[in-house]
């Protein structure tokens, strides 16, 4: 097989122990995961460029990653979580750091978040920006999820799958959402972290999703550091796990590398 290494990792969290967690969080990590550190490991895995997501456990204080996102202008870029209320002046300060999108993680909350009219607003405000919107829910809720966004954002990207539920895609009721959406449409899939899909084999979703948008509308993220999977893989299996996913076609390698670059404002 052709060794790649893909150009962009667009999914990777910093924190240290000077960043304030959030009351209610799920997970509390145990270690530092600095944004100097993780420009080392894109650099010995000659990956040119990452862009940093806010964890859950961080809320809307998204102080460390925009630290990151400044120290690394050239490298990084950013996805934010922010709050409905949020001021103008503020995205663009974000901005000119680097953000280039929001996200919604909709793990262990109600879907239909989206749906209300703050939300809704916030959507419509960011998207006007030419930023993103960045989702994670699970595979059985997607569908309502992106009846929402799509009615009110430019380009949404939908995180690790789809958080498929089902081992055959055309069973699965995320999947079967995604695919309504073209290669020239809104909606991008992040292929990343497929540990944390319950035990399915992520393949055959690689594999359709593919074969359905090209890779003009595919990410690939390392998820690093990992949390609460920490264990589970390295960045050397990452970079190796997408190479086997999209295969040895060297213009397909080439699409996907000019598709994440553009999508997140990085010079050829």
């Amino acid at each position: 097989m052709i060794p790649f290494t893909p150009a962009v990792d667009t999914h990777a969290h910093v924190f240290d122990r000077g960043c304030r967690l959030i009351e209610g969080r799920r997970y509390t990590p145990g270690f530092e995961a600095p944004a100097a550190r993780y420009v080392e490991v894109l650099d010995r895995a000659g990956v040119r460029h990452g862009v940093l997501v806010q964890p859950s456990f961080l809320g809307t204080d998204n102080a460390c990653l925009l630290a990151g996102l400044r120290a690394y202008p050239g490298t990084l870029r950013g996805v934010a979580v922010v709050a409905p209320e949020i001021q103008d002046a503020e995205l663009e300060a974000m901005d000119a750091a680097g953000v280039r999108g929001i996200r919604y993680n909709l793990i262990g909350l109600d879907p239909a978040t989206v749906a209300g009219p703050e939300v809704r607003a916030l959507t419509r405000r960011v998207s006007a920006r030419g930023w993103l919107i960045e989702v994670q829910v699970t595979g059985a809720a997607l569908a309502g999820v992106l009846d929402v966004l799509t009615a009110d954002a430019g380009t949404v990207v939908v995180d690790h799958f789809g958080k498929p539920g089902t081992a055959a895609p055309e069973a699965d009721p995320g999947f079967r959402k995604l695919i309504e959406f073209g290669p020239g449409g809104p909606v991008w899939v992040k292929l990343s972290a497929p540990y944390r899909l319950g035990g399915l084999d992520p393949a055959p979703y690689a594999a359709a999703f593919l074969g359905h948008f090209g890779p003009e509308r595919l990410l690939w993220g390392s998820d690093w550091p990992w949390t609460q999977h920490e264990a589970a893989t390295s960045y050397g299996e990452c970079v190796e796990q997408i190479g086997g996913w999209l295969g040895e076609d060297a213009d397909i390698h080439a699409r996907f590398d000019r598709a994440s670059r553009a999508l997140y404002g990085f010079a050829d």
